[in-house]
């Protein structure tokens, strides 16, 4: 019997309806996940690639060098300069070639200039985390390389499209030997070197064709990272460089197992040759250039070897060859023990950071970037810590003066270490002037305690320096002279410090320039400048500082002597300190110098340890030449009782007595009243009427430009107690003999 028509639709009729409504979902899908995104992504493309440049040859062939300006203009050196010989399409050796595709691009003979299975591959293996290649075919890196900035920023999906589009136009008007040997001889190979035929010359001394399977590969595998993959700097990376493109050429079947073995044992020094020597101006400015091309690459991400940069320093260029020749000149006045002994320097504008001149190190070849140890090198700045770590923070934080005083006598670490100074003797009760200008470590150690490590890390840290603070900080941390002159820098400028800058312009290929400034920011009350300042000069003027005193010229700096710690004596070559360090600084500069050896264990003798401020007082002396020397104004809020200064309102100064076995505080008066004696509940605070007091009866000593300006009061008050409310500031004082080597490393310095 047939069904009867009730108005219920047939099962047929259901699926076929079903099956409509699934492809027509299916359907409408494709189309907005995929058909939509790709018609608009072809429009966004077409957009973009109307806007390419033209595909000029020339910039194919082009290498844009660089060039390095002093701050007068002049310019010291070209990077990149005709370094580069060339070769033509039919002289590219086989092995070079395979070599090349193999770490470059393996699909290079047969995509289009651009390659949709190598991006999909290169996304996958990033996924994975093996990739070897990126999603650019060798083409593409040509255009970039020609055309486009690389820096990392400008890479965007308008720059990649008009690369894409520029690399498939070059495909077709050139052929792929063509397009290879363009970027043969074009990429960088380190050293200033431009091609691989000049690679070729310059390292192995050999035409492109003479070289060995494992050189081909070498120089294969530079231009990824030239500077990392440079076999006379980096050895190790460069080997492992070149041992990939071996293994990939070993994969893609074009060298036997026989030829990688072989290869892959081959040291890749083997068949170098020693570097041409570089011109004289290059050599005396190779640490300087090498800070500038780091801090240009940092700030604009460009390449100075082939963005073709205008690059304004800011170099002294006549400060930095006297400066070279001073420590490496074998006329030089300074009367250096032999050729292994080191010296870094860093001289700092102190108004604005830049730095005019730096050197480092002596003796260490003809350039080509060497090195820079004025700012790589980390060593024990010794007692030039003191001011920063101890005495500041004091002046900063708890209001003192530079008449504060402090019990040098027998001290301990937390842990029972005995502290001493640098003559195992006790001055007893010291102002914190007479402390700096001896460099008692007593005293700074007690400073920095009553302080606190925070305190103390937080005002450093305001001057560039990320050193840890602890008890022993007081006395001597690790830094470079760079760090070490910026931070100084911030006394000598009334309190306010400026990163080091050795760029003050870049000019771009494209005419428009960028200027750069160090921009300046408190790192401590102008007052509290000033009081160090006061004292460091008296370290120049009677102290530890003496040699590097120059007549007629107001200066402060500090000495600063590390010594060995008692578990490695065995390890040292003879008598004397591993490192020597004295920083000083005028109204104008501030200049940190660092003596020692490489090799840490080679001690500087006592009788080599002034030969840092001998440099300092050479190179400084040349500065003034031709100009006026100043002196530093005292600010408003500080007053001068006798030889001390002080904040207004803070004359009162607490001290423990030597001979005082108890807790008790005592309190001096720097008043015009006879000595008074308080309890220690009182405030350090004056009453009001005490600084009213204090107005009409202190006078305040004018600054002069005499170096000397206060040697006559203070020898006059050598074993007198007036202006010192009754403490005798300077006790007996033995003749300076070496530092002698201590039991812990917290308590070795001068």
């Amino acid at each position: 019997m047939k069904n009867s028509s009730n108005g219920k639709k047939h099962p047929k009729q259901k699926k076929k309806r079903s099956v409509k409504k699934g492809i027509l979902i299916f359907l409408a899908v494709v189309l907005t996940l995929i058909i939509i995104p790709v018609i608009a992504g072809a429009g966004l493309f077409f957009y973009y690639a109307k806007d390419a440049p033209t595909l000029d040859y020339k910039k194919l062939e082009d290498t844009r060098s660089s060039k390095i300006y002093a701050m007068n203009g002049d310019m010291i050196l070209e990077i990149g300069e005709k370094k580069r010989e060339t070769i033509e399409p039919n002289q590219i050796p086989p092995m070079l070639k395979q070599a090349i595709i193999s770490i470059e691009d393996k699909r290079f003979e047969k995509h289009i200039g651009v390659d949709p299975i190598r991006i999909a591959g290169a996304a996958v293996s990033n996924l994975k985390g093996t990739s070897r290649q990126g999603g650019s075919t060798l083409t593409q890196q040509l255009i970039k390389l020609s055309f486009f900035s690389t820096k990392k920023e400008d890479q965007t999906i308008k720059r990649k499209a008009q690369e894409a589009w520029l690399s498939v136009e070059l495909e077709k008007k050139k052929s792929k030997d063509e397009i290879l040997t363009y970027y043969i001889n074009r990429v960088y190979m380190a050293n200033g070197v431009y091609g691989m035929q000049t690679a070729a010359e310059t390292y192995f001394n050999k035409n492109l064709d003479e070289l060995s399977l494992a050189q081909y590969a070498l120089l294969a595998g530079m231009p990824q990272a030239p500077i990392d993959y440079d076999p006379y700097t980096h050895p190790d990376l460069a080997t492992k460089r070149r041992n990939l493109v071996l293994s990939e050429m070993l994969k893609d079947q074009v060298i036997s197992q026989k030829e990688y073995d072989e290869a892959k044992n081959t040291k890749v020094e083997d068949g170098l040759v020693p570097l041409k020597k570089d011109s004289t101006t290059q050599v005396i400015t190779d640490n300087y250039v090498k800070q500038v091309i780091d801090e240009v690459q940092a700030k604009t991400k460009k390449n100075v070897y082939t963005d073709g940069l205008d690059i304004y320093t800011n170099m002294d260029l006549d400060a930095q060859t006297y400066l070279y020749n001073l420590v490496n000149s074998d006329e030089t006045a300074i009367n250096f023990p032999d050729d292994k002994f080191q010296a870094t320097a860093t001289l700092i504008d102190v108004k604005n950071g830049d730095v005019r001149a730096q050197i480092g190190g002596r003796k260490i070849g003809d350039g080509a970037l060497n090195d820079n140890k004025a700012v790589s090198a980390k060593r024990n700045i010794g007692s030039t810590a003191k001011p920063l770590v101890a005495y500041a923070p004091t002046i900063e934080d708890l209001n003192y003066g530079s008449g504060q005083i402090y019990a040098d006598m027998p001290y301990k670490y937390s842990d029972g270490t005995d502290v001493y100074n640098y003559d195992r003797s006790y001055r007893g009760n010291l102002t914190m002037r007479e402390s700096l200008v001896d460099s008692r470590n007593i005293p700074a150690l007690k400073a920095l305690k009553e302080v606190g490590d925070d305190k103390s890390k937080e005002f450093i840290s305001n001057l560039g320096l990320t050193n840890d603070v602890y008890e022993g900080t007081a006395i001597g941390f690790e830094s470079s002279s760079e760090k070490l002159a910026a931070s100084y820098a911030a006394f000598a400028n009334g309190g306010v410090y400026y990163e080091p800058s050795y760029v003050n312009k870049v000019v771009y290929a494209d005419g428009t320039e960028e200027s750069f400034e160090s921009k300046g920011k408190r790192a401590m009350k102008e007052s509290t400048a000033f009081i160090i300042t006061d004292m460091l000069k008296d370290v120049i003027n009677r102290g530890t500082g003496n040699p590097a005193q120059i007549n007629g010229i107001v200066q402060a700096g500090k000495t600063g002597t590390s010594n060995y710690d008692d578990d490695v004596l065995y390890k040292v070559k003879g008598e004397g300190s591993p490192d020597i360090t004295f920083v000083g600084y005028t109204p104008k500069y501030s200049l940190a110098v660092w003596t020692g050896y490489d090799d840490y264990y080679q001690p500087v003798t006592l009788y080599n340890q002034q030969l840092a401020m001998d440099i300092y007082r050479e190179f400084m002396s040349y500065l003034y030449q031709n100009i006026e020397p100043t002196d530093w104004k005292q600010p408003s809020n500080v007053v001068r009782i006798g030889n001390e200064v002080y904040i207004k309102g803070h004359t009162k100064q607490s001290y423990q007595p030597y001979q005082s076995q108890s807790t008790t505080t005592y309190y001096n008066y720097y008043e015009v009243e006879e000595h008074t004696v308080t309890t220690p509940s009182e405030s350090k605070e004056e009453s009001n009427a005490e600084k009213e007091e204090e107005k009409t009866e202190i006078t305040q000593e004018k600054p002069t430009t005499d170096n000397n300006q206060n040697n006559q009061t203070n020898n006059n008050n050598n074993n007198t107690q007036g202006g010192t409310g009754g403490v005798n500031v300077n006790g007996n004082n033995p003749p300076r003999t070496s530092q002698p080597r201590g039991s812990d490393k917290k308590t070795k310095d001068d």
